[in-house]
C-alpha cells in the first residue's frame, strides 16, 4: 500500500509557473524509488488524461501538450516527485492528480493515487 499526497497547486496567471510535489504519507514507509510516478489531470468537464511519468530508472515520459514546458523529476532524499509547470496557460487549469505503480501509463490503470491538488490558471 503506498499512500500518495499532492501539493503545490494554486492560482496562477497564464504564463507563470508551479511546482507540485508528490510525496508518501500516513503510514506508507516506502521508499517512491521503488515505483514509476505518474502525474494524471482532470479538467471540469473533462476526462482524466496522463501528463507525464517517471519510472525509477529515470526514464520520463510527457504528453504531447506539455513537452517543453513540464519538467518531471525525483529527490530520493526527500522521497518526493516534482513536476515543475511553466508557461502555464488556461488550458493547463485542473485538478493533478500522482499515481503510482510499477510501471508508467500515461493512458491510466496505475494502482495508486492521491487525492488531487488544484491548479487554476487564468488571470
Amino acid at each position: 500500500q503506498v499512500d500518495l499526497v499532492e501539493s503545490g497547486g494554486g492560482l496562477v496567471q497564464p504564463g507563470g509557473s508551479l511546482r507540485l510535489s508528490c510525496g508518501a504519507s500516513g503510514s506508507s514507509l516506502e521508499s517512491l524509488d521503488y515505483y514509476a510516478i505518474a502525474w494524471f489531470r482532470q479538467a471540469p468537464g473533462k476526462e482524466r488524461e496522463g501528463v507525464s511519468c517517471i519510472t525509477g530508472a529515470l526514464y520520463t515520459f510527457y504528453a504531447d501538450s506539455v513537452k517543453g514546458r513540464f519538467t518531471i523529476s525525483r529527490d530520493t532524499a526527500d522521497n518526493t516527485v516534482y513536476l515543475q509547470m511553466d508557461s502555464l496557460t488556461p488550458e493547463d487549469t485542473g485538478v493533478y492528480y500522482c499515481s503510482a505503480d510499477h510501471f508508467c501509463s500515461l493512458r491510466g490503470g496505475m494502482t495508486y493515487s492521491g487525492k488531487g491538488t488544484l491548479v487554476t490558471v487564468s488571470s
